[in-house]
């Protein structure tokens, strides 16, 4: 059920409770998509605040400039803009990794595989947020681990957003070492690579970083399109094949990262 209605803590014999606070919030969140414009006694009915109490609550919300009234037909009120200053302050101090934790934890339960977020350091991607499920690499992975960009699915989708010049730096930085039988080391071979991720929009490493690893990488991109992080989906070759991957990892993973980049948008 949306808004307020029928949802009504009862929080009358909590003595510290301030009533008037509590109704006054219970008018605010009577407003919502499905009812952007409520009248008095719309209001009053889906807070089971008494109409005189609604009026006087809705006046001074109006005073405040967090409501505004129009007449149409009758006299109906509505949310403004400055709402969003409640909410600002938690969302100002939230850091990426923050932002980002809770959709990883929802995707590692969709898909039952290790989850991980990382951004570009020069040549190197370094983990910003981590939900293991379980170890599928020799070494421990945690926040603040490094590896080679040029073996790594998220490595190569933030690779192939750089500009060229940028691109050019990280490459020069790069100590191209065959990490495993599978591991691409040639600059050229990379390049040709990360045109072919920049265009599909995600990328898949098979065993490159560590024999038997497979993941898949997705773009999470900010307000101004950049692309500060990358996110993957992280397997092994005895669970999951690449059409596996591609065909069930891959469409959650690109959810995930539209849903955090919609998130982003709020700042």
């Amino acid at each position: 059920m949306s808004g307020t209605e029928g949802v009504r803590p009862d929080t009358a014999a909590q003595p510290d409770v301030v009533q008037s606070l509590v109704r006054g919030l219970a008018v605010i969140r009577a407003f919502d998509a499905e009812h952007p414009l409520l009248t008095l006694s719309e209001v009053a009915r889906r807070t089971g605040v008494p109409a005189a109490a609604a009026r006087r609550f809705l006046q001074t919300l109006e005073s405040l400039g967090y409501v505004r009234h129009r007449v149409v037909g009758t006299k109906r009120f509505e949310l403004t803009p400055k709402v969003l200053e409640l909410g600002f302050g938690y969302l100002s101090a939230l850091s990426l990794p923050e932002i980002m934790q809770p959709h990883l934890e929802a995707l590692s339960q969709q898909t039952g595989e290790s989850v991980s977020a990382a951004v570009l350091s020069g040549p190197d991607i370094v983990y910003v947020a981590r939900v293991p499920t379980r170890r599928i690499m020799s070494v421990r992975i945690t926040i603040g681990t490094s590896f080679p960009a040029y073996a790594t699915s998220m490595g190569r989708v933030l690779l192939a957003s750089l500009t060229e010049s940028e691109l050019e730096d990280a490459l020069a930085a790069t100590d191209f070492e065959r990490l495993t039988a599978a591991t691409l080391t040639e600059a050229a071979a990379l390049r040709d690579e990360l045109a072919r991720v920049r265009q599909q929009g995600w990328c898949i490493v098979d065993g490159e970083l560590e024999a038997g690893l497979r993941s898949v990488s997705v773009p999470v991109r900010g307000r101004d399109g950049s692309i500060p992080v990358a996110l993957n989906v992280s397997t092994s070759a005895t669970r999951d094949s690449i059409d596996d991957i591609r065909t069930q990892h891959l469409p959650l993973a690109l959810e995930a990262a539209r849903a955090i980049e919609a998130e982003l948008r709020l700042y």
